[in-house]
């Protein structure tokens, strides 16, 4: 099958208009209609649902979406492969990540990474885990970054790195910020922020207020920006849950965690990447490096006591 025909169907899903796709892909509209049409007489099923505002995809076009996507993955591993064979180091690591790795946790690895293979280009994309999976899964990315509670799946390896601990944020001038062991029902009296699309953190917060046998808080603000989170907690009376990795952060920014009555939460995270064997030689080697920035440093010698 012609990969014209199947870079035309992807440009459509993924820009659910027909004039849309088309101007991406540099063709005309009748031009990409009559490849749409080419590729669904050949497959023998409708791949598209017309509607006035667009179009969508029917579940025969879900399906074929997902294996293209897996088929230009692998194209992807091909291709690096060779250049691994050849000599080449350049290419492309796709990461998925959350707010916090993007902020806190990756920088730093990323910088050292490229500073070792400068040809090697870094495509991040911020997501929480109920997005990055299914962009995992699609072959949309390479590795993702972020907690491992989400349901094992064969086609998935996960590697735990570390332990992320939870906490609630406020500024410090915000009315509960002097409190000392501060209860639940306190916090239903504030608006909150929240991730948006995290719905395994929304469920861990909505658990912990129903073991307190209190309704969820209002959720005032959603957004994927942590940047956008410590400013509207400067701004205002909101409260919000992040890892406690971001302290540094959160003094920088006036900010203060919050003395809890009751224990809150941790996360397992990591990294996850699907199962093949033949893993692309520089995301083999990132991963390499980020497992190694989560290790403890190695003793002084000096500090080592005498035998």
């Amino acid at each position: 099958m012609h990969s014209r025909l199947l870079r035309h169907f992807l440009a459509v899903i993924d820009h659910g208009r027909i004039s849309a796709a088309a101007e991406a892909v540099h063709i005309s509209q009748p031009a990409l209609t009559k490849s749409i049409h080419q590729l669904e007489t050949s497959l023998g099923v409708p791949l598209f649902e017309r509607r006035p505002n667009g179009v969508v995809p029917t579940p025969y076009g879900d399906i074929l979406a997902r294996r293209v996507r897996l088929m230009a993955l692998e194209y992807h591993h091909a291709v690096a492969e060779i250049q691994a064979i050849t000599g080449g180091r350049g290419g492309t690591i796709q990461i998925g990540a959350g707010p916090v790795w993007m902020l806190r946790l990756l920088p730093p690895v990323i910088a050292k990474f490229q500073r070792q293979q400068p040809s090697v280009k870094i495509s991040m994309r911020t997501g929480v885990i109920d997005t990055l999976v299914p962009a995992l899964l699609g072959g949309e990315l390479d590795l993702i970054c972020s907690t491992l509670d989400f349901p094992s799946h064969p086609e998935i390896v996960k590697e735990h790195l570390t332990d992320i601990h939870h906490m609630l944020a406020t500024s410090a001038r915000h009315p509960l910020a002097q409190g000392d062991d501060i209860a639940a029902a306190d916090l239903l009296k504030y608006p909150w922020i929240a991730l948006a699309n995290d719905f395994v953190g929304s469920s861990r917060v909505n658990s912990f207020f129903a073991a307190n046998e209190l309704a969820p808080p209002r959720v005032a603000v959603e957004t994927s920006s942590i940047a956008s989170i410590l400013s509207l907690l400067q701004a205002g009376d909101y409260i919000v849950n992040l890892p406690t990795v971001m302290l540094p952060y959160m003094e920088a920014f006036g900010l203060t965690r919050l003395a809890i009555h009751g224990t809150l939460w941790e996360f397992s995270a990591g990294i996850a990447y699907r199962r093949t064997n033949t893993p692309i030689p520089v995301v083999k080697a990132f991963s390499a490096m980020l497992r190694a920035s989560f290790l403890p440093p190695d003793p002084d010698p000096l500090d080592l006591d005498p035998i």
